[in-house]
């Protein structure tokens, strides 16, 4: 059973619902309805199996555009190559109304449903923002602006309802839901930025999670992830955990980043790793790991591997036994973000060379020494 731990100093504040189904009313209806998802949606909120995961947002766009991927000398569809490689999750993220990147619903819904053909299962990842929302902006969309915090409230619980729903309608409800995107300094600002408003950020959170389980009507609610960007940092993780379980947040998921160029050493995120499995007993993914083939980040100092097609396959190996090798087995996963896209500075960390040829890193973790 969750158990809901609030700070006597932390008032509590009812969230508004979007569902006529149930009301939330003070700290013990909450309690009420944690404990009666877990119990009765049980095994669909654990994890079925180690995720080996890619962000592939822009991949369909990438295709779209003529971009080819080559696995030995033969062009094959992106999804295949990664799924005939060991890869068992895909994530996707998705903005609210965005004008210049494809990520918006019918674009995500599609590129989930390619996916779900191949097998995968899926990663939704909530921006709430027209654009990209990371711990340098977390800009409220253009359509909810000007909104009260109530009003906003029910906005962010009925656009999640909706958008689970039309996942469900097509048939690729998601397994995991990314409830904002690296909330380390909260999100929709300026209502919810943190430090200043932790008691609103809990609120959009939570009506957030409501939406989610509005969303999935007679379906059990696909476990629910958090998603910071301190995977190197643990005195960072535990101000912004302690703080999210004070205000009685529910989640099944600590979802971390880590890129070494900002999160430091390995040795740091091993002890992170360590420190979240002792402390708050949940499943852990890192969510979005990269490193460079070729010369990119480390072009004044060495980097802790080569940025060369081997040393990027053994940066990544490096950190999967450190995730396989958390306390208690809570490291359930460890996602590569964008490794197909098609051009520009990002393709020098992704898993092709610049004529579509797969790198070696393509095998890295299919091999049963590396699980």
């Amino acid at each position: 059973m969750l158990s809901v731990n609030r700070m006597s100093t932390v008032p509590h504040r009812r969230i508004t619902p979007c569902s006529t189904s149930r009301r939330l009313v003070g700290g013990t209806g909450l309690f009420v309805w944690i404990t009666i998802v877990l119990t009765f949606a049980g095994p669909a909120l654990r994890a079925a199996d180690y995720a080996i995961g890619a962000d592939l947002s822009f991949l369909k766009q990438a295709e779209g555009r003529g971009v080819v991927y080559r696995d030995g000398t033969r062009i094959r569809p992106g999804l295949e190559i990664f799924k005939d490689h060991g890869y068992n999750w895909i994530r996707l993220r998705l903005f609210h109304a965005p004008k210049q990147l494809p990520n918006g619903l019918d674009y995500t819904i599609a590129l989930a449903q390619q996916a779900r053909a191949q097998g995968f299962k899926f990663l939704l990842d909530l921006h709430y923002s027209d654009t990209w929302a990371d711990p340098k902006q977390q800009t409220t969309p253009a359509a909810w602006t000007n909104q009260t915090h109530a009003q906003l409230q029910k906005t962010v619980c009925e656009y999640t309802r909706d958008t689970i729903r039309a996942f469900r309608a097509a048939g690729v409800l998601p397994d995991l839901v990314q409830v904002g995107n690296e909330i380390t300094h909260g999100l929709l600002w300026p209502d919810g930025k943190l430090p200043e408003h932790w008691e609103n950020f809990a609120d959009l959170l939570k009506a957030g999670i409501d939406g989610v389980q509005a969303g999935c009507g007679t379906n059990a609610r696909p476990r629910i992830m958090i998603h910071i960007d301190r995977g190197g940092d643990p005195g960072g993780t535990k101000y912004f955990f302690d703080h999210l379980n004070a205000y009685g947040v529910p989640y099944d998921v600590i979802g971390q980043w880590y890129y070494p160029w900002w999160q430091g050493s390995l040795d740091s995120l091993r002890t992170n790793l360590n420190f979240m499995a002792t402390n708050y007993q949940k499943d852990i993914v890192i969510v979005e790991t990269a490193y460079c083939w070729r010369p990119t980040e480390y072009t004044k100092a060495p980097g802790p591997f080569p940025e060369t097609p081997q040393g990027q396959r053994e940066f990544y190996q490096a950190v999967n036994r450190l995730v396989r090798n958390t306390p208690t087995h809570r490291g359930i996963g460890l996602f590569w973000w964008e490794p197909a896209v098609g051009h520009g500075r990002l393709r020098d960390r992704g898993f092709f060379e610049d004529d579509g040829n797969a790198l070696p890193i393509m095998n890295a973790l299919g091999h049963p020494d590396e699980k």
